[in-house]
């Protein structure tokens, strides 16, 4: 049986070797020496993780949505491989939304990242600002919909 202290110490030194004695630990319901502190910790940055990735793609997809539609120039020479881009953040989300947690932090997280996008599509096309909307223009059904392009 693994004590605390070791695998305390384990973590620090062999982090897979420590998620395999923890893993061990919860399977045999031996409660009594797990690492709590480390733990925890790792069960929030997972959760911090998944939240990230929602926040990351919406962002990527935000921003190829917005230069699909108002860049105009360059969408015969890159809309191809705009629409890819959108179709792959749009499969990672699904994924990701599966969680209602997620799909819940999505819906509270777009106005906010879409401030972001529009600031990074002003930024990579150099359109000026008022070619783009102050507020998110798509709903997100629209944003998810993986037959919609604006």
């Amino acid at each position: 049986m693994t004590s605390q202290i070791s695998t305390k110490n384990l973590y620090e030194s062999d982090y897979v070797a420590w998620l395999d004695a923890t893993l061990i630990q919860l399977k045999n319901h031996d409660v009594q020496y797990l690492d709590w502190k480390n733990l925890t910790e790792e069960i929030e940055a997972l959760g911090r993780e998944q939240r990230h990735k929602v926040e990351s793609y919406l962002l990527r997809l935000l921003i190829h949505l917005l230069i699909y539609q108002y860049w105009h120039s360059e969408k015969s020479w890159s809309g191809n491989g705009w629409e890819k881009e959108i179709d792959n953040f749009r499969l990672e989300l699904d994924l990701l939304l599966e969680s209602e947690v997620l799909a819940n932090h999505l819906t509270m997280i777009l106005e906010k990242d879409y401030q972001k996008a529009r600031k990074s599509a002003i930024r990579k096309s150099k359109l000026s600002p008022d070619t783009f909307p102050l507020r998110c223009p798509y709903t997100i059904e629209q944003i998810l919909d993986p037959d919609w392009l604006p």
